[in-house]
C-alpha cells in the first residue's frame, strides 16, 4: 500500500479528513432541516465505518495509547447533542436490542440517536483536534489508537444508531 510520509496511507489522510467532516455535519444540524440531517447522517456513518475499518494498524507500531487527548467536554458535547435531540423530536428515542443487559431484560431498553451521535463525534473530534498539532509519526500512533477503540466499543454504537436514522428516513420519504 502507498504511503505519504513514510508513515500515513491515502486512507488515514482520508479517514481524518471525514472525522473532521462529520463533525462539522453534526455542528450544522440546527441550521437544517431534519430529513437533510438524517439523510446526511446515513452517507456519512457508512464511510465512517468503512473508512475506519480499513485503517490498518499492522504497519504501525502496537498502540500505546493516550495520544489521542480528551478534547470534547461535557459542555461541548451537549452543545451538540440537544440540538440534535430537538431537529429529531420524539424520533430521538428508540429501542436498542444489542444492548449487553437486553439478555437478562423483559422490558425494552432505550436508546437516543443524538446521544450515540454525540458519543460518535466524541471519537472524531477528539481525533481531529489531536493530530492537529502531532509530528506525522504520532499521527499514525492516534490512528492506531482510534482503530482500536473503533474494534472494541464505537462501531458497534455506529451501527446502533444507523438502523433507526434508517427507518426514520424511509418512513419520512412515504
Amino acid at each position: 500500500m502507498e504511503t505519504i510520509d513514510q508513515n500515513l496511507t491515502p486512507n488515514d489522510i482520508a479517514f481524518i479528513g471525514l472525522c473532521n467532516e462529520y463533525c462539522k455535519a453534526l455542528f450544522n444540524a440546527p441550521n437544517m432541516e431534519k430529513e437533510d440531517f438524517i439523510g446526511q447522517m446515513l452517507k456519512l456513518l457508512p464511510r465512517l465505518y468503512i473508512s475506519a475499518s480499513d485503517i490498518q494498524t499492522s504497519i504501525y507500531e502496537e498502540p500505546t495509547g493516550g495520544v489521542v487527548e480528551d478534547k470534547m467536554d461535557e459542555a461541548l458535547y451537549d452543545s451538540v447533542r440537544n440540538p440534535i435531540a430537538a431537529l429529531l423530536g420524539e424520533d430521538d428515542t428508540y429501542l436498542e436490542v444489542f444492548q449487553e443487559d437486553m439478555k437478562y431484560s423483559d422490558t425494552p431498553i432505550g436508546a437516543s440517536i443524538s446521544e450515540g451521535l454525540a458519543d460518535l463525534m466524541q471519537v472524531t473530534y477528539n481525533l481531529v483536534e489531536t493530530v492537529k498539532d502531532l509530528p506525522t509519526e504520532m499521527i499514525a500512533d492516534a490512528l492506531a489508537e482510534v482503530r482500536e477503540d473503533f474494534d472494541g466499543y464505537w462501531s458497534q454504537t455506529l451501527c446502533n444508531v444507523m438502523r433507526p436514522l434508517n427507518q426514520l428516513y424511509y418512513n419520512l420519504q412515504s
